[in-house]
C-alpha cells in the first residue's frame, strides 16, 4: 500500500472525533483583562496577582532588569533579584537554600531528574500531578507508582530494592481533591530506609502551615536534611516561575546537573519581582492563609461537599465528562467561573467541578456563587 500523497498528520482528524465523542475535546477561551466574572477557577489563592505591591513589584524590576532575563542563569540570566528572592523564600519556608526556575513544570524535572538518574529508583504517589509524572520518565530510573497515600506500598518499595538509592516523590496538596499527604508518615518511610523525599508544595505554599508556610513546615520537616521541596510561583504567589528548596548541596548539585536550570533562560525579573512582593505581603498579612481555607469551607457548604477542604481546592464530583462540562458552562453564563476536570486529569467516571477559593472573596463574591452554585448543582 502506498503512503504518496497521505498527510503524516491525517490520524489527528480521527484522534479529535475520538476525543469530541468522548466529550473530550479541550478549547482554549480567552478573558478579559478586568474579567466580569467571578472567578473560582484560578490558582490565585491569595488573591495576590492582582495586589497593588505585587504589580509594583514586577513593574521595577522591569524597569531595573529590563524585560528579559536576557540568557541562562549561568551566563547573563541570574540578577541580584534573583538570588534576594531565593534567600527570602528560602528562609520563610525554613529551607536551608532555594533555586530559581522558569516554572513549577520545571523545577520538578529538574529536581526528580538530577537527583535520580540510571541505578536508582524512584517511587511515586499514582496521583502525582503530570509534571512529576514527565520526571519520573526522564529520570532513566526504576518507577513504581504506588497506589494514592499508601504508605505501606511505599515501604515495600523501598524495603526491596535492590538500588543503592532511592526517592519518593509525592505532592503535598494534590491538585485535583485537594487532599493532603501523609507527609509524616512517608518521611519515617523514607528516613527508615535511607531514601530521599521529594515533595511538590505548588498547592501547599500560601495556604496551609502557619502563615502559609506550607505542609512541610507545618508537620515539622522544614529544613530536614533528606527532604527536598518544589513550589510555584504562579499560584498563591500570583507570578510566574518554580523553585526548588533543600539542603545548600542539592542547589550546587542543581546548578551542574538539572538540564531544565542549565539550558532554560532564566525567570524574567519581572515575575521575579511580582514574587518577590507577593511573598512579603504574606509575611505581612500571615491571616490571609488561614483565609483561603475559611472561604473554601464555605464553597464546599454551598456544593453539598461533606467533607471540609483541607486546602483551597474544593472538587465537586459529577461523573461524566459531559454533565460536568455543562455544569461548568451553566455557571459560567451566570457569571461564575469554575474548573471543569476531565479525563486524563482524572479518572474516568469522576469528571468534577473544580473549584478554588482565594483569600481575597468578598462577602459579596460569596453570595453569588452561593445563588449560582445552588440553582446550578441543585436546580428546583
Amino acid at each position: 500500500m502506498t503512503r504518496t500523497g497521505l498527510s503524516p498528520l491525517a490520524w489527528l482528524d480521527d484522534v479529535a472525533v475520538e476525543r469530541r465523542a468522548a466529550g473530550l475535546r479541550r478549547s482554549l477561551k480567552a478573558r478579559t483583562p478586568v474579567g466580569a466574572d467571578l472567578d473560582l477557577a484560578s490558582n490565585d489563592y491569595l488573591g495576590l496577582s492582582q495586589h497593588p505591591r505585587v504589580l509594583d513589584g514586577g513593574i521595577a524590576a522591569l524597569r531595573t532588569w529590563g524585560a528579559g532575563s536576557t540568557g541562562s542563569r549561568l551566563v547573563t540570566g541570574n540578577t541580584e533579584l534573583h538570588e534576594d528572592f531565593e534567600n527570602a523564600l528560602a528562609e520563610f519556608v525554613g529551607a536551608e537554600s532555594a533555586l530559581v526556575f522558569s516554572s513549577g513544570y520545571t523545577a520538578n524535572l529538574g529536581a526528580v531528574v538530577a537527583l535520580s538518574g540510571p541505578g536508582s529508583l524512584v517511587v511515586s504517589d499514582a496521583l502525582t500531578h503530570a509534571s512529576l509524572v514527565d520526571a519520573c520518565r526522564l529520570s532513566r530510573a526504576r518507577v513504581v507508582v504506588t497506589p494514592h497515600s499508601d504508605v505501606a506500598s511505599v515501604a515495600d518499595a523501598l524495603a526491596n530494592r535492590s538500588e543503592q538509592r532511592a526517592v519518593v516523590v509525592t505532592d503535598s496538596v494534590f491538585s485535583a481533591d485537594g487532599d493532603l499527604a501523609p507527609l509524616r508518615e512517608l518521611h519515617d518511610v523514607c528516613r527508615r530506609h535511607g531514601a530521599l523525599m521529594i515533595v511538590d508544595e505548588a498547592h501547599g505554599l500560601g495556604v496551609r502551615g502557619t502563615g502559609g508556610r506550607g505542609l512541610l513546615h507545618e508537620v515539622g520537616l522544614a529544613g530536614a536534611p533528606d527532604v527536598v521541596m518544589t513550589v510555584t510561583l504562579s499560584k498563591a504567589l500570583g507570578s510566574q516561575g518554580g523553585a526548588v528548596l533543600g539542603p545548600a548541596a542539592v542547589r550546587d548539585h542543581l546548578i551542574d546537573a538539572a538540564r531544565p536550570f542549565i539550558f532554560d533562560t532564566g525567570l524574567a525579573p519581572a515575575a521575579v519581582g511580582s514574587a518577590r512582593a507577593a511573598l512579603q505581603v504574606l509575611v505581612d498579612e500571615p491571616r490571609r492563609a488561614q483565609r483561603v481555607l475559611d472561604r473554601a469551607a464555605e464553597l464546599a457548604a454551598v456544593c453539598g461537599v461533606d467533607e471540609v477542604p483541607s486546602s483551597a481546592v474544593v472538587s465537586v464530583i459529577l461523573g461524566a465528562p459531559e454533565v460536568a462540562l455543562a455544569a461548568a458552562t451553566d455557571c459560567l453564563e451566570h457569571g461564575v467561573r469554575v474548573g471543569c476536570f476531565r479525563p486524563p486529569t482524572v479518572p474516568a467516571g469522576t469528571s468534577r467541578l473544580r473549584l478554588t477559593a482565594r483569600a481575597s472573596l468578598s462577602d459579596e463574591d460569596m453570595a453569588l456563587a452561593r445563588g449560582v452554585l445552588t440553582d446550578v448543582l441543585f436546580p428546583s
